[in-house]
C-alpha cells in the first residue's frame, strides 16, 4: 500500500498517497505505461466517458503559453461499451493497487446515471467523478454545473444507480461554487472536486486562434 504517512483515506477507499492524476491527464492510463509507473500514485482519473463514443474537437487541441496552457479535446472517448469492455480491465491490471476512479459525462441529465449504471457491472472501479462542466443540449447548452438545481438531479440519479463513492466535479465559471458544492454533497455526493479546467483563448500575431475549436 506504500508508505504508512503518506496513505489518505477517503469515502471508504484507502489510497496509497493524495497524489491523484486528474481526468485527461492520464487517459485511461494505458498511454502512459513505459513513460511512468502509476503504480506510485494513489490513483488515475480518467478521461471523461459518455453514453456514446465521440471523436472530440479538430486539431490542435493544446496550445502552451507563459506559464501555462489551454487545452480542447472535446471529450473524445470510445463511449462506455468500450470502456466498459477494455478500458477497464486493462487499467486494473496495469495499475494493481492504485485507484481506479471513472470520470462521467453526459449532455442530457438521464445520461449520467445510465453510463454509471453501465460502469457498475465493471469489477475495479474504486469511485466515480461526474464531469458537470457540460453542456445540457436540453437547455441550449447552459453547463450543468452552473445550476445547483440540475447539480442535486444529476447526482442523486446517480447516487441511486450505485453504491460505489461519487465525486462531483464543479464548474470553474460560477457565481457561488459553495452554493454548487453544498448542493452535491446533500444530493449524496461523498467528495468534491475544486474545480474544472479554467475557459480561455490565445490567438497568434495575425489574431487567429491557438486551438482548433477556436477555445479551450
Amino acid at each position: 500500500m506504500g508508505q504508512p504517512r503518506l496513505v489518505r483515506e477517503a469515502f471508504g477507499r484507502r489510497f496509497r498517497n493524495p497524489i491523484l492524476l486528474a481526468a485527461g491527464t492520464a487517459g485511461f492510463g494505458t498511454e502512459l505505461d513505459g513513460v511512468m509507473d502509476l503504480r506510485r500514485v494513489g490513483g488515475v482519473i480518467t478521461k471523461s466517458v459518455s453514453l456514446e463514443p465521440r471523436g472530440g474537437n479538430p486539431p490542435p487541441r493544446v496550445a502552451e503559453f507563459h506559464g501555462g496552457m489551454l487545452n480542447s479535446v472535446g471529450l473524445a472517448n470510445p463511449g462506455v461499451e468500450h470502456v466498459c469492455r477494455v478500458e477497464v480491465p486493462d487499467m486494473v491490471a496495469l495499475l494493481g493497487d492504485t485507484a481506479v476512479i471513472v470520470s462521467v459525462v453526459g449532455f442530457e441529465m438521464g445520461e449520467y446515471a445510465e453510463v454509471v449504471g453501465r460502469l457498475d457491472a465493471v469489477d475495479g472501479i474504486a469511485a466515480y467523478e461526474l464531469n458537470l462542466s457540460c453542456p445540457n443540449t436540453a437547455r441550449g447548452g447552459i453547463e450543468f454545473g452552473a445550476e445547483p438545481t440540475s447539480v442535486s438531479h444529476i447526482v442523486s440519479r446517480v447516487r441511486a444507480a450505485t453504491n460505489r463513492p461519487v465525486i462531483a466535479k464543479l464548474s470553474p465559471v460560477v457565481p457561488d461554487v459553495v452554493e454548487i458544492a453544498v448542493a452535491a454533497k446533500e444530493a449524496g455526493a461523498d467528495g468534491i472536486a475544486v474545480v474544472n479546467t479554467i475557459p480561455g483563448w490565445l490567438y497568434d500575431g495575425m489574431a487567429r486562434t491557438r486551438l482548433g475549436a477556436g477555445h479551450g
